[in-house]
């Protein structure tokens, strides 16, 4: 079967070779009625454009290259989904990467992204590493990071949600039902929105007058089995606490199922609240009380921001932050 070529679809529909040039690349508005016979006539002859070719014409791939830690955690599904479904609707493809957290990892994808000739990069991931950092301070290529620190360079942008809010939030949450012993299972120092998280919730206790133990302090890997460990050694203590706030889900059902394990009735011996608002929060048993995170709309501001760059040439707002806001189940005891 003969290839199709551009000028076929334009003696097909009855418009120029420029006309359907416009519809394919996206390059100048066509009146509605002309874009639909075009784009009919590209379906019937099986049309399909040069993608290697078109790119190296426009020096523009219309892919964005998207650094995540894992998608196996159900926080980044939603986050990604909000990233893919705006790039398809602004007719850009998504290659997604995951690192896993392993630096050489992260730094040998930038390199596979970068020789795709990806317009722009979205990150997010736990940690960014110094060999990912130098090689990503080679690169002019615009970027949007998650989870991370305020940048000055013009090409970087950050979106983040505002994790000290979420800590505040969780935290009064449980000292308005008197519960004023309060352990946080944290994340790991290096993870920047456990900096946050850490850094809210103690300011807001120590305003009520609280200074929580070293012990009540308990670091996790942010997954389900940590939290569970984390929540072991808690009950292992001779006065176990009386609330826990984890600071993502997984760890809170990590928390859930060992308090099940121990026969502690949640909420009436153990209040537990989370971070993050995954779907299946609502789902446990009891259903657990958490800090919703705008997450779908993380992802969707994220890639705005950077189409936006790329479309309009737009400066990049440094940093953007959404707020998050409280959601009220049943793991966390009713006020006294």
């Amino acid at each position: 079967m003969a290839m199709v070529r551009l000028k076929d679809v334009a003696r097909h529909a009855g418009v120029s070779i420029t006309t359907v040039s416009h519809v394919v690349n996206r390059t100048r508005s066509v009146a509605p009625a002309t874009r639909e016979r075009v784009q009919r006539a590209i379906a019937e002859l099986g049309y399909r454009p040069d993608s290697v070719a078109r790119t190296l014409k426009s020096n523009r791939s219309r892919t964005i290259g998207m650094i995540v830690t894992t998608a196996h955690n159900p926080f980044f599904s939603a986050l990604i989904r909000g990233v893919e479904d705006h790039c398809f609707a602004s007719g850009y493809s998504l290659v997604l990467c995951n690192a896993d957290d392993a630096d050489a990892k992260q730094t040998a994808y930038l390199q596979t992204l970068l020789e795709r000739r990806i317009d722009g990069l979205i990150v997010m991931t736990s940690r960014n590493g110094d060999s990912f950092v130098e090689a990503l301070s080679r690169q002019s290529l615009p970027t949007v990071l998650m989870d991370a620190a305020p940048t000055r360079r013009p090409d970087l942008a950050v979106v983040n949600d505002d994790s000290r809010l979420g800590a505040r939030l969780a935290i009064e949450h449980l000292l308005e039902r008197g519960l004023g012993d309060i352990a946080l299972l944290t994340g790991p120092a290096s993870h920047p929105r456990s900096q946050e998280r850490l850094a809210g919730a103690l300011a807001t206790l120590h305003e009520a007058g609280i200074a929580p133990p070293a012990t009540r302090l308990v670091t996790t890997n942010l997954m389900a089995d940590g939290g569970h460990a984390a929540m072991r050694r808690l009950l292992d203590e001779p006065c176990p606490p009386q609330a826990v706030f984890a600071f993502n889900d997984l760890v809170a059902i990590g928390a859930l199922r060992a308090a099940h394990e121990a026969g502690l009735r949640v909420p009436e011996a153990l209040s537990i609240i989370g971070y993050d608002d995954i779907e299946v929060a609502r789902y446990t048993c009891p259903a657990l009380t958490t800090v919703h995170q705008p997450i779908y709309e993380l992802g969707a501001t994220a890639i705005a921001q950077l189409i936006d760059r790329l479309e309009h040439d737009r400066p990049f707002t440094p940093l953007q932050s959404l707020p998050p806001r409280l959601v009220t189940r049943e793991s966390v005891i009713a006020p006294r």
